[in-house]
């Protein structure tokens, strides 16, 4: 069976839930290397971290029930600061993103801009979405 990684995580907490919540659908999938990063952290970057695996003929479904995952989670997410359900991830506004897009559009290589979620009430900016704990 041909399968292919559709998301790469640093946790085994959030992967599990993921791989749960796709199973729960009727996705066939796996965890790869869950072992090595749980139990030898630092071998994280090495392995490329834990990998959620689909079956090939389920990966459309996957990648669009992962994007309604994030974007449930996103919008239920709250500002620490505000208060506001108003996240968005937006470019990260430094010098180094202005540096990768010219080299990208110099050498046609791809190299990945930064990123960070934004209040759209108070502009507060922040790495990771926060988590609602109540």
């Amino acid at each position: 069976m041909k399968t292919t990684v559709v998301r790469r995580f640093d946790n085994y907490i959030p992967a599990n839930i993921t791989l749960q919540r796709l199973q729960n659908e009727g996705i066939q999938c796996f965890l790869l290397d869950e072992m090595t990063v749980t139990i030898v952290p630092f071998y994280g970057q090495a392995a490329g971290g834990i990998k959620l695996a689909v079956a090939g003929y389920d990966v459309d479904k996957a990648v669009d029930l992962l994007a309604e995952f994030d974007e449930d989670y996103r919008q239920s997410a709250t500002c620490p600061k505000c208060g506001a359900q108003e996240i968005n991830l937006v470019l990260k506004d430094e010098p180094s993103n202005i540096l990768t897009a010219v080299v990208t559009w110099l050498f046609g290589s791809y190299s990945a801009a930064k990123k960070i979620y934004e209040c759209d009430n108070c502009k507060y900016q922040m790495e990771d979405l926060p988590l609602n704990v109540e």
